[in-house]
């Protein structure tokens, strides 16, 4: 894991602010999701990209709530 050297503290309300070059860098916009993952002792946020349902592609439309691909839509329509 590559250490940037930015340190920020949380707020009174457990928020954080990620620094804009971290932002930039990591194509993240204002109101954009975050996932947050742990992993031992780390917490890793990654930008969220909505993938399908059933097999987590990534090029998907939304159906009923649900993310799901063109191939699994197309697959789906012949049950």
């Amino acid at each position: 894991m590559k250490a940037t050297g930015i340190v920020r503290p949380l707020d009174k309300l457990g928020r954080i602010v990620l620094p804009k070059e971290l932002r930039t860098v990591f194509d993240i916009d204002n109101e954009d999701s975050v996932e947050i993952y742990v992993e031992d002792d780390k917490i890793i946020l990654k930008k969220y990209t909505p993938s399908c349902f059933f097999c987590h592609d990534t090029d998907v439309v939304e159906y009923k709530g649900k993310h799901i691909c063109k191939k699994c839509l197309e697959e789906l329509k012949h049950l």
